[in-house]
């Protein structure tokens, strides 16, 4: 175990191993490339968990580190964790890559008779309540699509939240009602894939939601954006995902100058708006769905008229 999984895992809450953990109806898939020095947090947060998916396909997307070799040790301790492997295609393919991923699990998944989906990261770690917490949300909400907690990274000892909206969902674990994730036809694979779904479910009238709860927080060990190769890359292909993805350009400017106040601050925001207005002058094409399109602009220019650039209060987990 890394040194970091190892401090982590001193923090944690101690949860009895020996009591039987309730099953719930619930696939994760988890995508993952590289993820060694990270992957044990993520194990170690799912096998404390107060309930258990049926299954979690972990797909190894043709790592080159020992992240196989991990994930293998707990598959053959836990009966519900399961790995798959793909061919390495040489590099990481973001976005796309991962929803290609993503599919491969659900081509292997055994246990057809669940009733909810999630899509997981491996570089991230979550309290022992973290799953029984969105189930709870999910029976309270029947109209509710894909739910979330919300994400933080630590720096300086302090817990830094990644800032999204509560209508959005973290795509880093993405929980859906199966129903309305084969309704909206699941993940598409581009950049902005976690914007599209969302979208296109409340489109369809469904609910998403990320909220704020002590037993659902997400911590995130690795700069959103930055997994491949740096931030600066991230940020540039995010300016030219929301481009594909059909924003408003009032709204890609807002957008922009909101994500100045985060780091890397002000050169990000920047180079966010420079790849959205790049796209825009070599006409890349963008997702061929006008009625999505339409919406998503319409649903842009009526938050443009709420405070939603005010910059989020210092709301801190417990």
């Amino acid at each position: 175990m890394n040194n970091y999984a190892m401090n982590s895992a001193k923090n944690a809450p101690i949860t009895d191993l020996h009591q039987p953990q309730r099953v719930i109806p619930l696939v994760i898939i988890a995508p993952v490339r590289d993820e060694a020095d990270l992957i044990e947090l993520t194990l170690d947060s799912m096998i404390a968990q107060t309930c258990r998916p049926l299954e979690w396909v972990i797909v190894d997307d043709g790592s080159s580190d020992n992240t196989a070799e991990i994930v293998r040790k707990y598959a053959e301790k836990y009966d519900f964790i399961r790995l798959v492997q793909r061919p390495d295609r040489g590099f990481r393919k973001v976005g796309g890559g991962v929803v290609a991923a993503f599919k491969f699990g659900i081509t292997q998944i055994l246990h057809h008779d669940y009733t909810y989906i999630a899509k997981l990261d491996g570089d991230m770690s979550f309290g022992p309540k973290y799953l029984e917490t969105m189930m709870e949300k999910f029976e309270q909400l029947p109209r509710l699509a894909a739910v979330s907690g919300k994400v933080f990274r630590e720096e300086g000892g302090e817990k830094i939240e990644e800032a999204i909206i509560d209508e959005h969902v973290a795509g880093q674990f993405k929980l859906y009602r199966r129903s309305a994730f084969e309704e909206i036809g699941g993940f598409i694979e581009e950049v902005l894939w976690d914007g599209i779904d969302v979208h296109t479910a409340r489109m369809k009238g469904w609910q998403t939601l990320s909220f704020l709860h002590q037993d659902a927080i997400l911590m995130h060990h690795r700069l959103m954006g930055s997994s491949d190769q740096h931030v600066y890359r991230g940020r540039l292909r995010w300016g030219r995902g929301i481009w594909f993805m059909g924003y408003h350009p009032l709204y890609a400017f807002a957008s922009a100058c909101f994500r100045m106040r985060e780091k890397p601050f002000i050169v990000g925001g920047l180079l966010i708006f420079i790849g959205y207005c790049w796209a825009a002058l070599k006409r890349v094409p963008r997702y061929d769905n006008p009625e999505f399109r339409r919406y998503l602009q319409s649903w842009q220019m009526a938050q443009l008229k709420l405070p939603f650039l005010k910059a989020p209060t210092s709301k801190k987990p417990e």
